[in-house]
């Protein structure tokens, strides 16, 4: 079982990216999804949640109103659209799955059962 995280690059400030993270070996429809990040010389940060029907989201302040997740469970997939980068936002993004079906959705990511392999943001100013 693992999650399968890609579409990270460089990209300049005011740019976008979108991210997508496919979960392979179990479905994970029924599961909460999150996207972390990890700044050089940072600790892990929570960046945006979606619950596992899709009709509920999250986001760090810090991305609101810049960044969308979304889901689309009969792909097993969870997106992040990144909108108006700015370099502060460079980090390598990690995708994560809560292994509890039906749960409620959490920023905590301790409380993420499975995670991807992380992907490579950069945004140059």
């Amino acid at each position: 079982v693992q999650l399968q995280a890609c579409g990270g690059g460089l990209v300049q400030a005011g740019g976008s990216l979108r991210l997508s993270c496919a979960g392979l070996g179990r479905a994970f429809s029924s599961n909460a999804m999150g996207w972390f990040r990890r700044a050089p010389g940072k600790e892990r940060e929570f960046v945006a949640a979606i619950s596992w029907t899709g009709r509920s989201t999250y986001y760090a302040d810090s991305v609101k109103g810049r960044f969308h997740i979304s889901r689309d469970n009969a792909k097993n997939t969870v997106y992040l659209q990144m909108n108006s980068l700015k370099p502060e936002d460079t980090a390598v993004y990690y995708c994560a799955a809560d292994g509890t079906s039906w749960g409620d959705t959490t920023t905590q990511a301790d409380e993420y059962d499975y995670w991807g392999q992380g992907t490579q943001v950069t945004v140059s100013s």
